[in-house]
């Protein structure tokens, strides 16, 4: 993968490669300062290639007790890149009743509590193209759309084109395709100025809390919809293709720490980020003005978690 990303580099200018796209990822086993994938898509973010990488599927993942918070993969836990968890569409056309996908994983990221995901995208039942005669075809038939879903009076017959898989991985490409639309609006723009224009055009409207329950097992999860699900927001392209401004500086996601007493506070090295001076806008989404997040023991660093319905790891085959 290393090697991939710095084929991309290499051919940038040739092809004129403005985004790469990492539906894939692996446990944090260093800090993002020394480990090798990171450091490859920072080559590739520094020149100038946006980097859209996904959440992860751990969010159901309670094995260390933290309810599916601190299971960002790697390099999705990379402060420069823009990482991407899921939602569910429920099958309409209406943003109205999406909501997040009890499988994403949820941040902050492990080590260097980086604040991720940075937005959150159609992820869930997301029907895609393949190729017959693929280990994914073969191992999951079920996946396989039936003709009869895109003609009409077609056979009922699986397809040899089309497929339904669900994930971050699929969130993923939604955003990369966001970031290629801007691109091809305005060349000029770096993929600092993508990130934060994808975060700041955001949809930040959603309920506390949803419950899950999966069709397989019956185990019933519940979501909170806080900085480290959601990010930023729902991605919105047209507000994001709508909107003029030019972003400086730098849209690393910042590091969340916490005192004594269980306030989490969210920092760009030493500095606290309120008000303006982040892309998530002046509401930490609890009321609170500014990005002092009060959830007093209820942290993963506390003595307890989000109040869940305690779960074990579960293999994501789709959510109804």
């Amino acid at each position: 993968m290393i090697n991939a990303i710095q084929r991309a580099i290499d051919l940038k200018s040739t092809y004129n490669i403005r985004v790469i796209n990492l539906s894939l990822g692996r446990p944090v086993m260093a800090s993002y300062l020394t480990d090798p994938l990171n450091l490859a898509v920072e080559a590739a973010w520094n020149a100038g290639i946006t980097v859209v990488v996904a959440a992860g599927n751990e969010g159901r993942n309670n094995s260390q007790n933290t309810n599916g918070y601190a299971t960002i993969g790697a390099p999705g836990n990379d402060p420069f890149v823009i990482t991407v968890g899921a939602m569910k569409t429920s099958t309409t056309g209406t943003r109205n009743d999406d909501l997040m996908a009890s499988y994403s994983s949820k941040g902050p990221s492990l080590l260097d509590h980086i604040a991720k995901p940075d937005v959150v995208a159609p992820g869930n039942r997301v029907v895609s193209l393949y190729h017959s005669g693929e280990t994914l075809s073969s191992t999951y038939p079920g996946n396989v759309m039936p003709y009869s879903y895109y003609q009409t009076a077609g056979s009922s017959s699986p397809s040899t084109s089309y497929m339904q898989l669900s994930g971050t991985s699929m969130a993923t490409p939604v955003v990369a395709g966001a970031a290629a639309l801007l691109v091809s609006s305005d060349s000029t723009l770096t993929p600092d100025m993508i990130k934060a224009k994808l975060m700041k055009t955001a949809t930040k409207t959603f309920p506390t809390s949803s419950t899950t329950t999966d069709p397989d097992t019956g185990a019933v999860y519940t979501t909170y919809y806080d900085l480290f699900t959601v990010g930023a927001g729902y991605i919105d392209i047209a507000a994001a293709l709508a909107n003029t401004d030019r972003p400086t500086g730098l849209a690393i996601s910042p590091t969340a720490s916490v005192d004594a007493s269980g306030h989490v506070t969210l920092s760009n090295g030493d500095t606290p980020l309120n008000g303006n001076t982040v892309v998530w806008g002046t509401d930490a989404g609890n009321g609170d003005p500014g990005f002092t997040l009060v959830w007093g023991t209820s942290t993963i660093w506390g003595t307890s978690t989000v109040t869940s319905p305690e779960s074990t790891r579960a293999t994501v085959k789709g959510e109804k």
